[in-house]
């Protein structure tokens, strides 16, 4: 079952849990850069700090934690070299010092210092605490036993907020959790709701039915049939109950994804927020009325209605339904059970009000409701009021009957309303019924449409592909190669256009999406020396192309604008007429890098024999990232040449008569002496080895 996991990757909560726990007295502090070569810069600013200084945060940020901007004429020296022997030394220190604000006003200040270490030990960041204690300083700054009292009440504070043990890590936090904490996106919490889910629309079908067609202030329930169907599914109820029961304990321990996004781990939190949501109403579904029939007590007809107290569960179906949204099957298989479900119920409905028509009437003068009319055409009729009549089976297969035809459409006549109660019945049932067509099977065609989505964008394109054609007169070869292209490209990618589909995307993302993309291509030798990040930039500017056989990637004489990679299919190099190479999955070809204001002309034909993948990059994005890593473009350049199994811009003249490979690194130059035709022959030999 399909969930929302929310944000499982690990995270550094230092800051959050550092505002958390300095909230209040001690909100007014600085986060220092203990690794700073100069100075240790201020990386973080509270709220507080500013309007105890009247300074604001850009004001503040980037300047060292020394606090060199709140000194002032009285500011004690010791104090502040004390400081600065403190973050060298990297220890905790605490003073009363006077500083500075904005505006040139002092004010007493009782700093504390303490230095945060990460994962590894290592001390990271520094922690400034600052206390406004000028009320509890004299004019003349001498300590007031009042004073005394104070500052020793604000180190005693200082003390238990700061000491090592409360002070959180700055590093990358594990998650805590139990082992008796359930994931709520776990495979087997999965297959758990699904059993729930199966369990509430037995507990939606059963109930209606039990409390409708087994009701004990029936008249014939003293027959074997009637007590046979009211005890027949004791057992499964009974066992629904305690699957329900167990559900509440188990979602008692089940995690959840809080407001931020954010999965929660923590029990208590976890109970409160199951308590503040659906608990009440699992509860009251799974109470155990099922336990009475076990313990052979009486069960009245409240009982019975009781029970109908379950159908709340089907409150959770509603909470699920986002979580299948995106699984067409699933939401139509749901969809086609809900309107079920629902004739289902009007089906139970509508029993009933047979039943109470014959109880309200005189059986000897009244004989028109639907029951009485079901028993004659059953040969089983009414005797004496409700004595008698069709069986359970058979009347609720009429009632199910009437009330899909009746929803689906206006009904056949067979099974018809003729009491007023009828009639009123079966017009709240076609107005349902309009109602569900809308919702429901609206629903369903959107769904099937989505479906088919794909195929009806095919025929689509195809479409305007062929009015194109008709409309510019294409001719009939040109025409042929732009359906076989279309249609081959549309079974390689099924329309799908990565470019579009990753341009939202950040560049982070997309550049790690491309180089696994285009990890073939930058696999080559060429990369080897590359730096991961000059990796991910290539990467970004690798494209995809495809050629179908016959179709020329290359003539003669055209500006050479990129770089090609074979990823499949096999293409050769025509030059007269006659083959100079043949490349296959995993050539690279191209020609040496040009300078900028020089353009290199092909000197033959690249021609695909088969259905081929490339990959290209652009000679002019290529320039753009070696210039970023000049380290690299050096090294880059003499290596393509020795790389590039056919190089575009040598000019090796063929022997006459003779087909020619050129010589490189990776396809010796040999010498046929043979005709085009053995060539294609070559070519398919090693396509059967392949």
């Amino acid at each position: 079952m399909p969930v929302m996991k929310g944000l499982l990757a690990p995270q550094n909560t230092f800051l959050d849990t550092i505002a958390k726990r300095f909230d209040g007295t001690h909100s007014n502090f600085l986060l220092g850069n203990a690794q700073g070569s100069r100075g240790y810069p201020i990386v973080y600013c509270s709220d507080g700090f500013c309007e105890l200084t009247s300074f604001a945060r850009t004001e503040v940020m980037k300047k060292t934690c020394t606090c060199h901007f709140l000194h002032g004429p009285e500011t004690s020296e010791r104090v502040t070299q004390q400081v600065q022997k403190t973050l060298e030394g990297q220890r905790e220190y605490q003073a009363e010092v006077r500083y500075y604000k904005k505006n040139g006003t002092p004010f007493w200040c009782l700093l504390d210092i303490v230095p945060i270490k990460n994962e590894k030990g290592e001390v990271v960041l520094f922690l400034f605490s600052f206390k406004d204690i000028t009320d509890s300083y004299g004019k003349t700054h001498h300590c007031t036993k009042s004073h005394v009292s104070n500052r020793n009440l604000s180190f005693f504070l200082c003390q238990n907020v700061f000491s090592k043990p409360t002070l959180p890590e700055y590093k990358v936090a594990s998650v805590q959790k139990s082992r008796f904490i359930l994931l709520h996106y776990s495979v087997c919490k999965a297959l758990w709701d699904w059993l729930i889910l199966l369990a509430t629309f037995y507990v939606a079908v059963t109930v209606p039915y039990n409390v409708c067609f087994s009701s004990p202030d029936d008249s014939n329930h003293d027959e074997p049939e009637c007590d046979s169907t009211s005890r027949s599914t004791i057992v499964s109820d009974i066992a629904v109950e305690m699957l329900f029961i167990l559900d509440i304990i188990l979602n008692f321990r089940t995690t959840y994804v809080g407001p931020a996004g954010q999965v929660v781990y923590d029990a208590r939190s976890i109970c409160l927020h199951y308590s503040a949501t659906w608990f009440i109403l699992d509860l009251i579904a799974a109470l155990p009325f099922d336990l009475l029939y076990a313990f052979n007590v009486s069960v009245t007809s409240l009982v019975h209605l009781l029970k109908t107290v379950r159908l709340l569960r089907l409150l959770r179906l509603l909470q699920k339904l986002d979580r299948y949204s995106q699984y067409s099957a699933v939401v139509l298989t749901l969809l086609m059970s809900v309107f079920a479900l629902l004739a289902h119920w009007l089906a139970c409905v509508w029993y009933v009000i047979g039943r109470k028509e014959l109880a309200s009437n005189d059986p000897l003068t009244w004989d028109i409701g639907w029951l009485q009319e079901l028993g004659k055409r059953l040969e089983t009729p009414y005797t004496n009021g409700t004595t008698g009549g069709p069986s359970m089976r058979s009347a609720y297969i009429a009632s199910l009957y009437f009330t899909l035809s009746s929803l689906t459409s206006v009904g056949f006549g067979n099974v018809c309303a003729n009491t007023d109660a009828e009639k009123i019945f079966s017009i709240c049932t076609m107005l349902i019924g309009a109602l569900m067509h809308a919702v429901v099977f609206g629903n369903v065609t959107a769904i099937i449409q989505r479906m088919y989505s794909r195929r009806s964008l095919y025929h689509t394109r195809m479409k305007d592909l062929k009015d194109f054609i008709r409309v510019h007169r294409l001719p009939r070869q040109l025409k042929q190669r732009m359906l076989e292209y279309f249609q081959t490209t549309w079974s390689v990618n099924n329309g799908i256009n990565a470019n579009e589909l990753l341009h939202d995307f950040p560049d982070e993302l997309r550049a790690d999406i491309a180089m696994h993309l285009n990890k073939d291509i930058l696999q080559l030798p060429l990369f080897s020396s590359a730096s991961r990040g000059c990796l991910r930039s290539l990467s970004l500017h690798i494209k995809t192309s495809f050629c179908a056989p016959g179709e020329y990637l290359i003539r003669h004489g055209d500006a050479l604008h990129a770089h090609h990679f074979v990823c499949s299919g096999s293409l050769e190099v025509l030059k007269d007429g006659m083959v100079l190479a043949i490349l296959g999955k995993g050539d690279l070809i191209g020609a040496d890098l040009p300078g900028w204001d020089q353009v290199i002309k092909a000197n033959a034909d690249v021609k695909a024999l088969t259905y081929c993948d490339l990959q290209y990059i652009s000679i002019r994005a290529l320039r753009e990232v070696l210039e970023l890593y000049p380290e690299y473009g050096s090294r880059f350049t003499e290596d393509l040449h020795h790389n590039l199994t056919y190089n575009l811009r040598e000019v090796r003249p063929p022997l006459s008569g003779q087909t020619q490979f050129p010589r490189s690194p990776r396809i010796s130059q040999v010498t046929y002496s043979c005709s085009h035709t053995l060539c294609q022959l070559t070519l398919k030999f090693r396509n059967s080895l392949s």
